[in-house]
């Protein structure tokens, strides 16, 4: 039984050893920068919840409650029954047998040929709830409250066929449907991210510093498929470390995209777009610059801000925009008055 505990122990008289080794080297003044992490904000990053549910909060939501919610807010990605393969891979599609839920191990993940979902690997009640909790919905992570979790995590269970439709999932009773996840058996305890005396998954040399290291390219798309999916330079987002390789026409890299500055990236960020869209080139939707192309001009104000509100599809592909109506008035102003701005081909505001 993996101790966390000691563990925990250990960890930290490891760092309080190496913090007195390296405090002579720090500059005069430096325990006076920062303060010690209140009460309050340590609990506002400690919300995982293990396998074994500890950290899971209180709270209950039914299978017709998380119906209600996953239809506003989650079915324009995932498909109204957790089937769709549009944006993400399916959540649920069938390959689930009453015979896997009786023993634990879904006996189609041995097929290569098998469509694999959510439910059909995932062995943990904890890790979908979890998910949920932290990272959805996709445009609003960590807005949903507990009470919801639970309605959501139980429609999805009622999709699988893995609990009744009556079923109100809660805080007490998930460790009962714990026990009837399809997969529950099929999850490898022998590696050492489960134990510290399991074998790791990967094994690496011990060279940090000059180390030689012979890189050869084995593989690379052909010139005349570089820009098949437009400039691959344009389609790296900002925050990453790697510019991303041009292969956009020369003639194309004498107009330029909107410039960041330009933009309400807090809004944009805070808002969710930046999940979906970047400044040039596809990402999950088109990106902004082809959006201000086509819609520069005030008349089409009016349709840009419906469009954000109630979601929708078809215009730019099969893809599914989901509803956002969750933005104030203000918020939702400022970004289609910046996507409607009329540009001109060097980018600026014209």
């Amino acid at each position: 039984m993996f101790n966390w505990a000691s563990t925990l122990t250990a960890v930290a008289m490891v760092l309080s050893i190496a913090a007195g080794a390296v405090a002579s080297e720090l500059p005069a003044g430096i325990e006076t920068i920062g303060r010690p992490a209140t009460d309050n904000e340590l609990s506002a990053w400690d919300i995982d919840v293990r396998p074994d549910f500890l950290g899971l909060p209180p709270g209950s939501g039914d299978v017709w409650q998380g119906e209600e919610i996953w239809l506003e807010k989650c079915a324009a990605c995932h498909g109204d029954f957790g089937d769709s393969n549009e944006v993400f891979a399916p959540i649920v599609l069938g390959n689930i047998t009453d015979e896997d839920i009786e023993t634990g191990r879904v006996a189609a993940l041995q097929d290569p040929a098998v469509a694999r979902t959510t439910l059909m690997k995932v062995a943990t009640l904890s890790t979908l709830w979890d998910y949920i909790y932290r990272a959805m919905p996709w445009n609003a992570p960590k807005s949903l409250t507990p009470d919801e979790v639970y309605a959501l995590l139980a429609y999805i269970l009622n999709l699988g066929y893995i609990v009744d439709e009556d079923l109100v999932l809660s805080d007490a009773n998930i460790d009962e449907v714990q026990a009837r996840m399809p997969n529950r058996n099929g999850m490898r305890q022998d590696h050492g991210l489960w134990s510290l005396r399991g074998e790791p998954d990967v094994n690496g040399d011990t060279c940090e510093t000059d180390c030689e290291v012979d890189l050869t390219v084995s593989s690379s798309l052909p010139d005349y498929a570089m820009n098949a999916h437009g400039n691959l330079a344009e389609q790296v987002r900002s925050v990453s470390p790697y510019a991303g390789l041009w292969t956009a026409p020369e003639e194309a890299a004498q107009v330029a995209a909107p410039p960041v500055a330009a933009a309400p990236e807090t809004l944009l960020g805070q808002s969710g777009c930046t999940g979906c869209h970047q400044m040039a080139g596809q990402l999950v939707g088109p990106g902004f610059d082809a959006i201000r192309a086509r819609y520069a001009g005030a008349e089409n104000a009016a349709y840009l801000e419906q469009k954000i509100v109630n979601g929708g599809a078809g215009v730019w592909g099969g893809i599914p925009m989901p509803p956002m109506p969750g933005l104030d008035s203000d918020t939702l102003q400022s970004i289609v008055t910046w996507l409607t701005a009329a540009t001109d081909h060097s980018g600026e505001e014209s």
